[in-house]
């Protein structure tokens, strides 16, 4: 590697970048301005994509769209896939057979940043855990960057990055896939790092179903979050839920000299932070100190309870004093797109939570929300049950409003879920109503909403039926509100 984060051998390296959004983009900019060869290719048509082309347009590129044919593959040194590309396409099971390494941008971000990384991941929670981690640090002036699977890709920071700084980063299953061993032959000068690599400090916040379209089953899935601690080094922490019997297990697997710090909303954990009664607790190196009450957040919902107290245990190791994780937990409000209000009209509250991509985060905020509630719920289904969330909506939620390809698979859970629920008493007066999009949701939600009632868009699935992810979603959710009246 030399000072720009790429070694030329003999030849210039070519590397091909499957897919054009956000993270191919970036990582397009960055390997052609060090003299790679740079092949893209993406699905979708040239117009589709023609903003991305526009921001690449100084750099000498060729382009593959609307396809993946294998003779891409022919002069290829490299594959770098973005996070979302199926790993099973044609195209990367036929690289795979030519013994081409795949790797990734934030794989190769890891492999040169200079500054120390905070790795944090997690079925739930690791949005909002990562972003306050970040502030927690920032409170502690520490030059904080935070990426990964959230905001702007950081190989274009790369040369921004300093060692003394901090750089937090959210880390999805897809993403850490990358981070194993690779075994096979590598061409001269490749920008590779063969080795598995692991954050030295890294979070898992739980595990729960997810993802099972793309993992197929819960052992390839949790195969793939454990990634985050597979390879750390001696001397390296990790942060794990108490709370959690998969998380417990991955902490109980570790030995010295490798420590873990623990959080719990149920116990009180020997090193880590907790909650005691109403108080959140940061118990470390042998000192134990009052982090703050729970009355004091803004973060709604007992869940952010355990996100404040994982992120608390992680800025704590990285460096930063009890009066800046403080400060931030504090004022801490949110992400975007997690449990947003984004106005109040008529009387009734308007809820943005487009990130729920599963039904466990819909159930986190229906927990965390006590006034009645016209729930918009939908999308595409991520092969995970509904069940449980459909028992909550008979017992929570005045209108159930349905858009998008997995309205039917809800529509049928609540039918199955009706009958236990009123065995055990619930009124299930939920009323349910079929939007098919997302304007017509809120249209419909406008007409049914009472004043005093919160409108909550918190869809379970993600959303690609419709939208290229969940913040596209969620800023037409938020567009299509402000227009109301």
């Amino acid at each position: 590697m030399d000072a720009q984060g790429v070694r030329t051998g003999s030849k210039p390296i070519s590397a091909l970048v499957v897919g054009l959004a956000r993270e191919g983009t970036a990582l397009t900019r960055f390997l052609a301005g060090r003299s790679v060869r740079v092949t893209v290719t993406d699905s979708r048509p040239a117009e589709a994509l023609a903003e991305n082309r526009a921001a690449l347009a100084d750099l000498d590129v060729r382009y593959a769209l609307g396809g993946h044919p294998l003779s891409l593959l022919d002069g290829i040194d490299i594959v770098f896939v973005s996070p979302g590309v199926p790993p099973d396409i044609p195209l990367l099971v036929e690289a795979r057979r030519r013994g081409l390494p795949l790797s990734s941008e934030t794989r190769l971000f890891t492999s040169l940043c200079p500054a120390p990384i905070v790795g944090i991941t997690g079925s739930s929670g690791k949005t909002t855990t990562t972003a306050l981690v970040g502030e927690m640090l920032r409170a502690a002036r520490f030059r904080a960057w935070v990426g990964g699977n959230i905001g702007q890709p950081l190989i274009g920071r790369l040369d921004e990055i300093e060692a003394a700084d901090r750089v937090v980063m959210e880390l999805s299953s897809f993403q850490l896939e990358f981070f194993r061993p690779w075994r096979g032959p590598l061409a001269e000068g490749l920008p590779f790092q063969p080795g598995g690599w692991s954050p030295p400090l890294a979070a898992v916040l739980n595990i729960t179903p997810n993802h099972l379209d793309r993992h197929r089953t819960m052992e390839a899935y949790i195969a793939a979050k454990a990634e985050i601690l597979n390879h750390q080094r001696p001397g390296d922490l990790a942060v794990l839920n108490w709370d959690d019997p998969v998380t417990r297990q991955m902490g109980q697997q570790i030995a010295a000299p490798r420590r873990v710090l623990w959080f719990s909303l149920g116990s009180e954990v020997p090193e880590g932070a907790f909650l005691r009664g109403g108080d959140l607790v940061l118990r470390f190196a042998g000192q134990e100190e009052l982090l703050c009450s729970s009355g004091e957040l803004k973060l709604l919902g007992r869940h952010n309870l355990a996100n404040v107290l994982a992120a608390s245990a992680l800025a704590s190791a990285a460096g930063a004093p009890i009066e800046a994780l403080r400060q931030a937990a504090a004022s801490f409000s949110g992400v975007p797109h997690r449990l947003e209000m984004v106005r109040e009209w008529r009387g009734i509250e308007w809820y943005n939570d487009s990130i729920a991509t599963s039904p466990e985060r819909t159930i986190a905020a229906l927990r965390a929300l006590q006034r009645p509630i016209v729930l918009l719920a939908g999308g595409r289904d991520k092969h995970l049950p509904w069940d449980e969330l459909a028992d909550l909506i008979w017992r929570r939620v005045r209108h159930l409003i349905l858009f998008g390809e997995a309205a039917d698979l809800i529509a049928s859970a609540m039918d199955s879920t009706r009958r236990a629920a009123e065995a055990e008493g619930a009124e299930t007066a939920t009323r349910i109503h079929r939007a098919g999009t997302l304007e017509r949701a809120v249209e419909l939600a406008a007409e049914l909403a009472q004043p005093g009632e919160i409108v909550l868009l918190s869809p379970g699935g993600t959303s690609f039926d419709a939208y290229p992810d969940f913040v596209a979603r969620g800023e037409h959710f938020r567009e299509l509100v402000e227009a109301l009246g």
